[in-house]
């Protein structure tokens, strides 16, 4: 007997053939679209549906997050539900989006488009450079991992990674800490790139105790959760020191707020919420691809699912 798929992705037509499987009966809808009928009698739902539709998907039994992500489903999710995401669609993206904020930054490139746009031919002073620089990374994961490597490829004399447990170090990563040692190292960096996922552990993690330790002159970049950083002490942090510079591709809330103090900050660098969107045609396949191989897996009953989160 055939289970009824909802496929909640926008996608090409060629992308959406992948989902085909002799005991699937799709329906395909547009995230924004999907309602509460539309899930009602769904046994497997591909896409991040509205959190509060979950509870209107009575006959769900296993719930494919296109996100990373996964902390607005933990809650809302009953527990016989599997529930899996796509770690591992977005390290490309997001990696090399944190290493174009990280050149923006140290080379004044966000400044400099400020001074064409008024035909300012000054310049901005000295930079750093990553070759030599320590630079800590905030949530050693599959994105995390990926930019660390790229960094300490490019020179970096000191890459810190900062995880859960001190397990399973990388051999690009000099040294590995949790949170409660941050003390150790913080005062030594050059840089800080946050990716690490919401929780009440990281919740404010940023704030005007945390930016205080960090070195005069040295820089903060965040694409993990806009609730991570306390963002009255990033903007003291920019005005008063020690922040050199930021960069942020995630606030709170979302859509930033016209009137935030934060779009006046000349040296922040923002980015609407797009390191790790759907803008990269190589984070689109993956997507499919994990989401696809979980679904038929799950039908099939044999093999086991990619990403599965306890919960």
């Amino acid at each position: 007997m055939s289970k009824k798929v909802l496929i909640a992705l926008d996608l090409d037509s060629e992308l959406y053939k992948r989902y085909t499987h002799e005991g699937a009966e799709i329906t395909i809808k547009k995230p924004g679209e999907v309602t509460p009928l539309d899930v009602a009698d769904k046994e497997i739902i591909v896409g991040n549906i509205k959190p509060a539709l979950v509870a209107d998907a009575k006959k769900l039994e296993l719930l494919q997050l296109n996100s990373a992500g996964y902390d607005n489903y933990v809650k809302v999710v009953p527990s016989h539900v599997k529930l899996c995401c796509c770690v591992g669609a977005f390290s490309p993206a997001l990696s090399e989006h944190l290493l174009a904020m990280t050149f923006s930054l140290i080379r004044h490139f966000h400044l400099y488009r400020d001074k064409q746009q008024n035909k300012d031919w000054s310049n901005c002073g000295k930079i750093i450079s990553v070759e030599g620089s320590t630079i800590a990374v905030f949530g050693l994961g599959d994105i995390g991992k990926a930019y660390a490597r790229k960094v300490k490829a490019l020179g970096a004399k000191r890459v810190i990674g900062v995880k859960r447990n001190l397990k399973d170090k990388p051999n690009y990563v000099d040294e590995v800490y949790t949170l409660s040692d941050v003390d150790k190292f913080v005062g030594d960096c050059d840089l800080i790139a946050n990716v690490m996922p919401s929780s009440p552990e990281t919740t404010q993690f940023f704030n005007e105790a945390f930016f205080k330790k960090m070195k005069q002159g040295s820089y903060f970049m965040n694409v993990g959760r806009g609730d991570a950083v306390n963002q009255d002490a990033l903007i003291s942090a920019l005005q008063h020191g020690p922040l050199k510079g930021a960069a942020l591709d995630v606030t709170t809330p979302e859509p930033l707020p016209k009137d935030s103090p934060l779009w006046e900050c000349k040296n922040l660098l923002l980015t609407p919420h797009v390191a790790g969107w759907f803008f990269l045609r190589e984070t689109v396949e993956r997507i499919v691809n994990i989401s696809s191989t979980n679904m038929k897996n799950f039908i099939d009953g044999n093999l086991p699912l990619k990403n599965e989160i306890a919960h």
